[in-house]
């Protein structure tokens, strides 16, 4: 069997030090808000090259308090791409928001910026780009976009850590980043954890007190927030892998090289590199019009594969006819063809061998 992704073997690589640090976190007694989740911001923050960097409980509060944090409301519009989890377009609906869809292109997946300006109303105030896969979405263009007029931007990192765009870290263009920890992620937790991060001070106040029902001091409440921190156990984990990322993701892009190596002369469309960007491979995705039947024979090899994403989210049934007459032909074709095979730090060359090999002999 070959897994998604192969946690057990990090966690081998990394047990002595794991195990130490959480028994004495718990001996500690201190279980949120204490010294290793200051500890683990300093240090991402710094990795980041960010002024402030916050943990939280998920990923998707992440987006959520991003979008709180810098003021939208019922009645406004954030621009984002329909080709990503729900969390993204879900955190705009739960502050009361409406997404506004755009295409993706076709090529890198990511929210194309030729569409954007012409979904801009009165009533945006956001941009959400997602530097889907791992590979980072055409920042200079949004960003020029967003201060043309006047917009904020949250990058939606959840996939992207240490994913670069002109040499400058994903999350360093806009005004609040998110990342999710969530424990398949590149940098993942043993459970659910997020962290926003922003060069703002005084979006950095903002979202403390957010995460934290509100409160700067305890038991004076500002605003209506929420309770959303990243509690010391999962700090500790993140500590110690932090230093082991960009490792990890070299690790990754090798097992791409790999991938890319034995499968360039198959009629299968291969991952497709921007050449300003430098990409961590979250998920290595293909397209093919065989899809369903070359992800039929890598299960019978036991061969993990998956679909990422099957529905764009503006055809998703909870928003009902809200976007029926929406036509993004980009967005809509790839689903329907992209399926991704594993990828992990960890892959053995051995590994890609046997899934690709199946693929070949699925296409033959």
């Amino acid at each position: 069997m070959i897994p998604m992704v192969d946690l057990k073997q990090q966690y081998a690589a990394l047990k002595p030090q794991l195990d130490e640090r959480i028994a004495a976190c718990l001996a500690s007694g201190h279980f949120v808000l204490g010294p290793e989740g200051k500890a683990f911001e300093h240090e991402i923050s710094h990795y980041l090259n960010c002024k402030h960097a916050l943990g939280l409980a998920s990923g998707t509060d992440a987006l959520i308090l991003a979008l709180r944090a810098i003021g939208v409301q019922p009645g406004d519009e954030v621009i984002t791409t329909p080709f990503t989890f729900m969390a993204t377009a879900g955190a705009i609906c739960l502050v009361g928001a409406t997404p506004v869809f755009v295409d993706i292109d076709p090529h890198t997946y990511n929210i194309d910026p030729n569409h954007i300006e012409a979904a801009i109303t009165s009533a945006t105030r956001a941009i959400i780009p997602v530097h889907l896969f791992g590979q980072a979405a055409d920042m200079t263009a949004i960003m020029a976009l967003a201060n043309k007029h006047s917009l904020r931007v949250i990058e939606d990192c959840a996939q992207s850590i240490g994913a670069t765009w002109e040499g400058k870290m994903t999350g360093s263009f806009g005004d609040i980043a998110c990342y999710s920890f969530f424990p398949s992620k590149n940098l993942g937790c043993f459970g659910d954890g997020g962290l926003v991060s922003t060069n703002r001070d005084d979006l950095a106040q903002t979202l403390s007190a957010l995460r934290n029902h509100g409160s700067h001091v305890r038991y004076y409440h500002d605003m209506l927030g929420y309770n959303s921190r990243l509690d010391e156990l999962q700090a500790v984990i993140l500590r110690t892998k932090l230093p082991h990322i960009d490792i990890y993701n070299a690790q990754r892009r090798q097992v791409a090289e790999w991938y890319n190596e034995a499968l360039r002369d198959l009629p299968v469309t291969l991952p497709s590199l921007h050449p300003h960007a430098l990409p961590v491979y979250h998920q290595y995705t293909l397209l093919s019009e065989q899809r369903d039947f070359i992800m039929q024979q890598l299960t019978q090899a036991s061969i993990a594969n998956a679909v990422y994403y099957p529905i764009p989210l503006h055809r998703q049934h909870l928003f009902g006819n809200r976007y029926q007459h929406l036509s993004l032909p980009h967005s809509e074709r790839i689903a329907q063809q992209c399926f991704s095979l594993p990828i992990f730090p960890e892959m053995t060359k051995e590994q890609v061998d046997q899934v690709t090999h199946v693929i070949r002999q699925a296409l033959s």
